[in-house]
């Protein structure tokens, strides 16, 4: 067969010799792959088998044509470019571990750190004392600016008045919690009173009538508070100048001829003549609420109270004016929130007998056997038994965790207590308990009921000529008017709170709703 270069090219000849010479090439690779597949078209080029060629996008074939131009592109960031990296940044930044706030806040400087605490309310920054060694040497050593912020934004006025600071520079944080345990317990009590007033005296006793005497309602609560505040400062007052009287003189006023008492006297002599004025006219008010909360509920007679359960009659006068000059208005509220009146009246008789009796020791007395004799029986008390026996049982228990524990952890929490109560509040609350020598010197001294701050106080509002008469003072139901009245509040506010203080500072009904009352 001659080449196919030799026969004319495009000719029938040159196809089959062609087609001869391509089926010769491929007859060894049929013997082995098998039989093929006879292809549709009998035209074939000359050329050899072309490779496989990947399929390359437009744009990427346009930007190797223009590769080897040089321009400022191929060196600036793209903006998909930019926005990739700026996404990649932010998923990284957000696997990143965040910082706590407490090491935020302790990298601030000190200054900002004291201002933004002191902004707290009292609770919280005595709650922050408690949350750890850092946080407690921190408020503790930085007292006096968080009381000095207290006392200027959230302190009443007539609170500062009763009861200024000694020092300027020893203004500390008891200060500022005595002030407000007084507050306390004069917003609790002037809610107790109105609720009594509003029941028995107004006769507000359906949802109705009381949501329509809700305004009068609070202008007497908010007129209470102030007035009831003074009354604490004067108990208070009372009976450590009392104390004080004893030990000086040797007697009480029992044994001193006086139209005035000079006790009395002295503290009234603090008070401003509107405050003089408005707290006499409201004291029988206190404690007429006081002994009426301690007499049975019924007036009907003996054979009802009987059947009820209140077999228990209303205390004596002593125990009342105990209550006062020795536990004042903290103790009165205290009694005045028991529900059930035969548990308060248990509750008086029990503390009563405590403040009055001495705390005796009950000696057991040995059992004797038959002749006398008997097995001496071991001196350890069967508590202390109780309680080493529980503590080694304890110790057993948590030997094999506690095995490592060092010695070192006993003096820790020792030292962790100090911490804690080792500050100016470990000086203890306002009008705290008295010692027993206390007791014996003031109790025989004590005044009676109708001698407690009425005859005094009258006869120096008549000396100060606050009013001309004393049929001028208003008892009974004009009281009762003029703590209801709309007039006027906006000058009461003005002088009892002062003119910066808020209305945030007033102590909020809201914390003492869940007081029981019957």
């Amino acid at each position: 067969m001659d080449p196919p270069h030799i026969t004319e090219f495009a000719s029938q000849r040159y196809f089959e010799k062609l087609k001869q010479l391509n089926e010769s090439r491929e007859q060894p690779q049929d013997a082995q792959d098998g039989p093929i597949v006879a292809e549709s078209s009998t035209f074939i080029l000359p050329i050899g088998r072309a490779k496989a060629i990947d399929h390359v996008p437009h744009d990427i074939q346009k930007t190797e044509k223009r590769r080897n131009n040089f321009s400022f592109r191929t060196i600036l960031p793209s903006r998909s470019s930019v926005d990739h990296d700026s996404r990649r940044l932010s998923v990284e930044s957000t696997k990143k571990k965040s910082t706590p706030f407490d090491q935020l806040f302790l990298a601030l400087p000190n200054e900002l750190k004291i201002q933004i605490i002191a902004s707290l309310p009292l609770s919280d920054v005595l709650s922050l004392r408690l949350a750890s060694r850092s946080w407690h040497a921190m408020i503790t050593a930085n007292e006096f600016p968080i009381a000095r912020y207290h006392l200027e934004h959230h302190v009443p006025a007539y609170a500062k008045r009763l009861y200024p600071a000694p020092d300027p520079t020893a203004i500390r944080l008891h200060y500022l919690c005595g002030i407000w345990h007084r507050l306390h317990v004069a917003a609790k009590l002037s809610y107790l009173i109105c609720e009594r007033v509003t029941k028995e005296i107004f006769l507000r006793t359906t949802e109705a009538q009381r949501l329509e005497f809700e305004p009068q309602y609070e202008r007497m609560r908010r007129r209470l508070i102030p007035l009831l505040f003074t009354i604490f400062h004067f108990f208070e007052t009372y009976r450590t100048m009392h104390v004080e009287y004893i030990k000086e003189h040797g007697h009480g006023l029992s044994r001193e001829p006086y139209t005035i008492n000079p006790i009395e006297a002295k503290i009234m002599s603090m008070y401003d003549d509107q405050t003089l004025l408005r707290v006499h006219q409201v004291f029988p008010l206190v404690v007429s609420s006081f002994c009426r909360r301690l007499r049975p509920p019924s007036y009907v007679g003996r054979f009802e109270r009987s059947i009820r359960g209140y077999l228990k009659d209303r205390p004596p006068d002593e125990v009342y004016v105990t209550a006062l000059c020795v536990g004042g208005l903290r103790q009165v509220e205290r009694f005045w929130e028991i529900k059930g009146y035969n548990s308060r009246r248990g509750a008086v008789d029990m503390w009563y007998t405590s403040v009055m009796k001495e705390p005796s020791e009950v000696v057991s007395k040995s059992r004797r056997g038959i002749l006398g004799l008997s097995r001496k029986k071991s001196s350890a008390n069967e508590a202390d038994f109780t309680r080493s026996g529980e503590t080694n049982s304890s110790y057993r228990g948590r030997q094999g965790s506690d095995a490592g524990r060092r010695g070192s952890d006993a003096s820790a929490m020792s030292s962790w207590e100090n911490l804690v109560f080792n500050t100016s509040l470990s000086e203890g609350m306002p009008m705290g308990e008295l010692s027993r020598d206390q007791l014996k010197m003031l109790l025989p001294d004590l005044p009676t009921l109708q001698q407690l701050w009425l005859p005094t106080a009258e006869a120096l509002i008549i000396d100060r000529k606050i009013v001309e008469r004393p049929q001028d003072i208003k008892r009974n139901a004009q009281v009762m008017l003029e703590l209801i009245r709309e007039d006027g509040a906006a000058e009461e506010d003005e002088w009892w709170y002062g003119r910066i203080a808020h209305d945030a500072v007033r102590p909020p009904l809201e914390a003492i709703e869940e007081d029981p009352i019957e």
